[in-house]
Order: structure tokens, then C-alpha cells, then sequence
């Protein structure tokens, strides 16, 4: 099933942790006061931010119930899809990233690694992805229906901005929104947007952004797991600086000696195709919605065995139906005849999705 876990364990697993995502820093719970505002209020503040110039350095922390993965064991695929090492390695222990932001169409990630570093480079439809652990470079050139896409996230380590928008994009009615008390992230006055799920079978129990109170910037994301009180995921801005960073860092380079690989962004109607070779094939199904759907991804042919250099026997039990990867906020499971399963639900429900 090596094929299938890299393709969709980050298709189904990221928008599930991020998209069922309590802002905290070593700063929060410090002293703010802000204007009051209405969760709809803040919510459109949000929504309704422009793009400023900025610069800042993030973390993010999971406490998700996986084991730490080796040094190395990421391969940093970070101008394609991230695959199953990529995924796994950014739901586990703490990593750190700059972030700087020049514009709608300029933007550079920087995640470092104990002893490696990559970076996601956009200058207009320009777009660098490099490692320096094997000092590769991939170079893509957006297209014109691309032009408002920022590309893909570094390594699949994601900035808070980045998850709070998917967050809210995949918000609906079963989600109660309040206003918590107001906070500090890296220095910075920020509302506390709380969200809530109604649903009964979802194993999260409570999430919020911090949000700055002067651009509506999202500064902070955590995820807390049902009946448990310390965040399970978090990623938050430790400093932040409202300012153009230098032009400089937006144009990128790639060093003497590294393998440079031109890849091709298909424009949006044949992204389907281009995926499988035949429009439709594999692609994904939902069933509910909210908090509680399950993401079912059919059966490709291949059987199940270590992908990307992941140890799944490891990582995965073998339960009723296939094997299941568990954590604090999503289940995955991988079932015998091939399909993978996905949500933030218990493993009963995606039993009940497969047996259907």
C-alpha cells in the first residue's frame, strides 16, 4: 500500500488535525484588553485581513500520542506532495520555522531540522523548494489559475495562518463559536476564538486561534483532544514583526552543486487526471459532514508495507478490517482490501464508514 499511504495519509491526516484545530505560546494567558467583539466579529476579522508585510519565527508541538521518528527519516518532498515521512515526522515532537511574508505573491518558509534546513521560496509565480540534506532543489512555475495560491507548505509543516484558514474554510453548523479571554502572542494583543464541536463522535473537544487584534492575522493554532486538558497540537508564533523583510530573501538561488529538478503544476481541471492517469480514479469520498465525516480513499491494488522508509508496523495496530494508525485527534485506518479510512472520529465509526 505504499503508494496509497504517501498519497493520501497527507491528504486525509493534515486537513483532519488542522482542520479540527487553542492558541498558546509561553506568553499566553498574559495580560491583554482589547475592544470587545462578537465571535462573528472576530471572525470576520479575520477573514476580512489583507496581506501585510511581515516577518516572524514559529513552533510547533505535538503531543499526539505517536513515538518520535528517527533523525533523517523525513525526506523534505517539500515542492510536491509531502509524503508519508514528511507527515509523520511534522505530527511528532517540536519544530521551528521563519516566516516571511512580502506580499499576495511573495513568501519565504524556512523549517530547520536538527542539521538540515528547508525552505518554500515564492517570488510572483515563481516557486523554490530546497533541502539542504541532500541539497536538492525543485523549481515550479505557477500557472495563471495558480496565481492566488501561495504553493505548497514547507516540508508539510504548516505556518498558524496557514491552519487557521483551513480551519475556518472547513467550519460548519455544528461548531459553537465564543470569544475567550484576551490574550498576548508574541507580544501581541490577540482575540481568543474558541470553537466548540456539537458533534458527539468526534475526539476533539475544543478549539481556538488566536488572533491578532490589530490585522486580524491568525498568530496561534492548538488542538485539544477530547477529555484532555494540555494541548495535543499546537503551532504559534513566538515574534512577529509587522515590516517589509528584505527583497533579498524572496530571490532565490540554488547553491553550487545541487540537483535541481524542474516540476510541472498541471492547471486546476486536470489535476484529477494528472493524479491517476484517468479522471476520477482514486479520488476521495466523504460520508457526513463536520466534525464526524470520514474521509474514504479506494483501494489502488498495492498492499500494505513500509512506505518512505516509515516503520507502519510499527506505527499502526492491527485491529477488526485492516490496521489502524492512532492518535489523540485522528484515526486512520487502513483496511485489508486496500482503502484508507480517515477522521477525527473513533475507530468504531470508521469501521461502521467501511463496512458500508
Amino acid at each position: 500500500m505504499s503508494r496509497t499511504w504517501s498519497r493520501w495519509v497527507p491528504a486525509v491526516v493534515v486537513p483532519a488535525v488542522i482542520g479540527v484545530a487553542v492558541a498558546a505560546t509561553a506568553q499566553t494567558g498574559a495580560s491583554a484588553h482589547l475592544p470587545d467583539k462578537s465571535p462573528a466579529e472576530v471572525l470576520a476579522m479575520m477573514g476580512g485581513r489583507t496581506v501585510e508585510p511581515f516577518s516572524g519565527t514559529y513552533r510547533q508541538t505535538s503531543h499526539l500520542g505517536l513515538p518520535a521518528l528517527p533523525e533523517g527519516t523525513s525526506s523534505g518532498s517539500a515542492a510536491g506532495d509531502p509524503n508519508a515521512a514528511d507527515v509523520l515526522a511534522m505530527l511528532t515532537g517540536t519544530h521551528t520555522g521563519r516566516v516571511f511574508v512580502g506580499g499576495p505573491t511573495t513568501a519565504r518558509v524556512q523549517v530547520m531540522d536538527s542539521f538540515a534546513e528547508r525552505d518554500l521560496v515564492r517570488n510572483g509565480a515563481d516557486v523554490w523548494a530546497y533541502d539542504s540534506a541532500d541539497n536538492t532543489a525543485t523549481h515550479l512555475t505557477l500557472p495563471a489559475d495558480h496565481a492566488s495560491s501561495a504553493g505548497p507548505t514547507a516540508g508539510g509543516t504548516p505556518t498558524p495562518e496557514e491552519l487557521a484558514d483551513r480551519l475556518v474554510k472547513a467550519m460548519g453548523p455544528s461548531t459553537n463559536l465564543t470569544v475567550g479571554q484576551d490574550t498576548e502572542v508574541a507580544g501581541r494583543a490577540a482575540y481568543d476564538l474558541v470553537l466548540t464541536p456539537r458533534a458527539a463522535q468526534t475526539l476533539v473537544g475544543s478549539v481556538a486561534i488566536a488572533v491578532d487584534g490589530e490585522t486580524g492575522l491568525p498568530l496561534g493554532v492548538t488542538v485539544r483532544a477530547h477529555g484532555q486538558k494540555a494541548p495535543a497540537f499546537e503551532v504559534t508564533y513566538t515574534s512577529l514583526e509587522v515590516a517589509a523583510p528584505d527583497p533579498g530573501l524572496f530571490a532565490f538561488a540554488p547553491p553550487r552543486g545541487a540537483t535541481v529538478v524542474e516540476h510541472a503544476v498541471p492547471a486546476h481541471g486536470d489535476q484529477a487526471r494528472d493524479r491517476t492517469g484517468a479522471s476520477g480514479a482514486h479520488e476521495p469520498s466523504v460520508i457526513g459532514s463536520g466534525w464526524d465525516a470520514v474521509v474514504v480513499m479506494p483501494a489502488d491494488g498495492k498492499t500494505l508495507s513500509a512506505a518512505d522508509g516509515v516503520p507502519l508496523d510499527q506505527l499502526t495496530t492491527v485491529v477488526q478490517g485492516g490496521r489502524l494508525l492512532s492518535t489523540a485527534l485522528v484515526n486512520v485506518l487502513v483496511t485489508n482490501d486496500g482503502r484508507v479510512l480517515a477522521g477525527s472520529v473513533p475507530l468504531e465509526r470508521l469501521q461502521a464508514a467501511a463496512a458500508s
